[in-house]
């Protein structure tokens, strides 16, 4: 019996592969973020926060040393060998008019000169990008909608395990690895641009409001008081210090509540149908929790549980799944309860900065150096955020790190040279054109 042969497909020429005497570059995209990170002042900020001193002989700063990986944890370095290989590829280096690139062991020498002051002069430099990127994106979009007034700001902590012993790590509540020694990071998402707005690196043993009080004064410092705040999260910030201070800084607050006995206090309250809403209930009441000076307002809802009535009861006494918040906002009940689901957005950004952005992935055997790298997965993170935020493209501010990582940076291209310019050569088709021409318009890189 013949077999038939394929009308469309024939084997495979012979072919030979021999390296390129012209200038390529696997990750064109990059390019433009270097520019992009020139454009909203990285360096001018970067050393008018960091008081840093090394020896005169020094060849890299500490500035240097956190640039290169910022642009190496963007480009998808997750180690410190990453970080240097991204930005040692000769293309970028002439584009960026990079001189030389320190290698591994030298990065991680110089980033564990780095200290708590560091720390703290990193944290305020990366507020006041943001506020160099949010002018730049206005600038180039004025119809931009920017938070100038209200704020939602989503707060939560995650867990990062760690495997061996990094100065810092600790045993605490670690869900998908009882036991193991991690880092629990403490994050503030600014839920309008999905940017994070502020980042705390602490040992696995902290509980989740650890510091809240601190890391909110922070966070409120940085922004302009003609803004006001609202928080919005779970449980683990009921935290009644941590209200007492958003009350005196005239913020706002839309927190799940954490009270062990919740659910006596929920059956006592005076419940009405919601509209629209079959099964569901609200409430509303004043509560003044044992260790508070003050009562605060309390919005709650129920949904009725399905239930088998059995042959030995009666009555069916209904049993409900109950959800509370206290809250300074105008909502309603329910309201309150849909607003707070927003949050859930949030979790998926951690997620992103986990996985895509290497957070809290990188480390030495110094916290501190650790935590230099934590901001600048922060930095790379947002670069990300900012970028599709200034283009004003829907598709591009909808781009998860690794996707526009995937399209828009991972870009082939071939160095040009003449009439003393650089120019980069990418293949005339993209799959995301226009996303193709913002990314490199944001940078102000002409198409």
């Amino acid at each position: 019996m013949s077999k038939k042969k394929s009308r469309s497909r024939k084997l495979s020429r012979k072919i030979k592969f021999e390296p390129s005497k012209e200038k390529l570059i696997s990750q064109a995209g990059l390019i433009p973020m270097v520019k992009y990170a020139e454009q909203i002042k990285i360096d001018e900020i970067l050393s008018e926060e960091l008081n840093h001193e090394r020896g005169a002989n020094a060849i890299y700063s500490l500035i240097d040393a956190i640039i290169f990986s910022v642009i190496g944890i963007a480009g998808g370095a997750r180690s410190m060998d990453g970080i240097v290989r991204v930005c040692a590829d000769p293309v970028l280096m002439e584009a960026s008019n990079w001189k030389r690139v320190l290698d591994p062991t030298s990065l991680g020498r110089i980033l564990k000169e780095s200290s708590m002051k560091t720390n703290i002069e990193l944290e305020n430099a990366v507020h006041k990008l943001r506020d160099w990127a949010w002018e730049y994106a206005g600038k180039l979009n004025e119809e931009l909608k920017l938070p100038k007034k209200v704020m939602w700001i989503d707060i939560d902590s995650t867990i990062k395990t760690v495997f061996g012993y990094q100065e810092g790590v600790d045993k605490g509540y670690n869900p998908t690895a009882k036991g193991k020694l991690s880092y629990h990071p403490q994050l503030a998402f600014c839920s309008h641009t999905k940017e994070i707005i502020q980042g705390w690196l602490r040992p696995g043993s902290s509980y989740t409001s650890n510091g809240i009080v601190e890391f909110y004064k922070q966070l409120r410092a940085q922004i302009s008081k003609q803004a006001r705040l609202v928080i919005r999260a779970d449980t683990g910030y009921f935290n009644g210090d941590f209200l007492d201070e958003c009350d005196a800084q005239n913020d706002g607050y839309l927190i799940k509540v954490k009270l062990k006995n919740l659910t006596s206090l929920l059956v006592g309250q005076t419940w009405t149908k919601i509209d629209g809403q079959a099964g569901w209930e609200q409430a509303s009441f004043e509560y003044q929790c044992g260790t508070w000076g003050k009562s605060r307002p309390f919005l709650a809802v129920r949904r009725k549980k399905k239930s088998t009535p059995t042959a030995d009861t009666l009555l069916e006494i209904p049993e409900y799944d109950y959800f509370c918040y206290v809250t300074t906002e105008e909502l309603t009940p329910w309201q309150a309860h849909k607003s707070y689901g927003k949050r859930a957005t949030c979790e998926t950004w951690i997620e992103e900065c986990k996985n895509q952005t290497a957070m809290a992935a990188i480390k030495t055997s110094s916290f501190w150096a650790n935590s230099t790298l934590f901001q600048s997965t922060i930095l790379a993170y947002n670069l990300y955020r900012w970028m599709g935020l200034a283009s004003g493209d829907p598709t591009l501010q909808k781009m998860e790190p690794a996707t526009a990582r995937c399209f828009l940076v991972r870009v082939a291209g071939k160095l040009l040279t003449g009439s003393n310019q650089l120019r980069i050569a990418t293949a005339p088709h993209h799959i995301y054109p226009e996303c193709w021409r913002s990314w490199l318009r944001v940078a102000g890189i002409a198409a």
